[in-house]
């Protein structure tokens, strides 16, 4: 990408009156400055043949970024293989579908640490990933909240390095819940955008998946997104090494305020 754009995860709230589909919701998000949105196929694949046609008309006319957030429903390391093959049908589902209207990323959790080691649950995750088929989507690994979940910085930089198809999605705030208030400088966030190019090679600085807001955590994690303003994550830190190192992709915005809050670091990125 040539580019850093702003979006949403989901639907925008609006005024709270007004319903929005995903092709209204894409016309809305044009208009007040946006430029991207986030699909959540997290509980079903809500890309049809009855809906694919105007979703992607109203793609192209605004030329917003179309990603998508894959299942909850994925475990690539279930201790069942009948559930490690459901996981990756339901990833190729996604893909498909958001083939469909011309979207780039599918951006999904791979999986769970169960009773395994660290080290086996890589393997075994590493394995599955890859059998998906390369079908000209980019299969975003994101980095989780919690410290029992899989799904470090170093572990899906570890998977990205050794399958192809595979790229990062990095939420700052999982990373900052999941090691209790991580971020607390600009330096902070350097430390991570260095090791993403330092192990994916500069090229991936320019092809950037990022998921931002608020966070309530405890000693054990994450417990749930917040709006900037109400959390103690440093989002204009965070916008400072973004702009620092020169970054370029797509930052999904998940703060309950979603297109409120997007539009501020949005701001705060213009201004810097």
């Amino acid at each position: 990408m040539d580019s850093l754009l702003f979006g949403i995860s989901g639907i925008p709230n609006g005024d709270g009156i007004e319903k929005f589909s995903y092709s209204t919701g894409i016309e809305y998000l044009k208009n007040i400055g946006l430029d991207a949105m986030e699909l959540p196929f997290v509980r079903s694949v809500n890309i049809t043949d009855k809906n694919k046609d105007i979703v992607l008309k109203k793609k192209n006319e605004t030329n917003l970024y179309i990603s998508a957030h894959g299942s909850y429903y994925i475990n690539l390391n279930s201790d069942e293989e009948e559930k490690q093959k459901a996981s990756l049908e339901r990833i190729v589902k996604g893909a498909e579908a958001l083939k469909k209207v011309e979207g780039q990323s599918l951006i999904f959790h791979p999986g769970f640490y169960l009773k395994d080691s660290k080290e086996e649950t890589l393997h075994t995750i590493k394995e599955n990933l890859k059998k998906l088929p390369d079908i000209g989507v980019d299969f975003r690994l994101e980095t989780t909240g919690k410290p029992t979940q899989f799904g470090s910085l170093e572990e899906n930089v570890a998977l990205c390095m050794e399958v192809k198809t595979c790229k990062l999605c990095i939420d700052f705030c999982h990373l900052h819940a999941r090691y209790n208030g991580l971020f607390k400088t600009v330096e902070d966030f350097d430390k991570v955008l260095s090791y993403v190019g330092e192990k994916l090679g500069a090229e991936a600085l320019k092809d950037m998946h990022i998921h931002m807001s608020g966070v309530n955590y405890g000693i054990k994690g994450e417990k749930n997104h917040l709006p900037f303003k109400e959390s103690d994550f440093p989002y204009e830190k965070c916008i400072k090494s973004f702009v620092k190192f020169d970054i370029k992709g797509c930052i999904v915005c998940e703060s309950p305020l979603l297109e409120e809050d997007s539009l501020l670091i949005k701001r705060i990125y213009e201004a810097s």
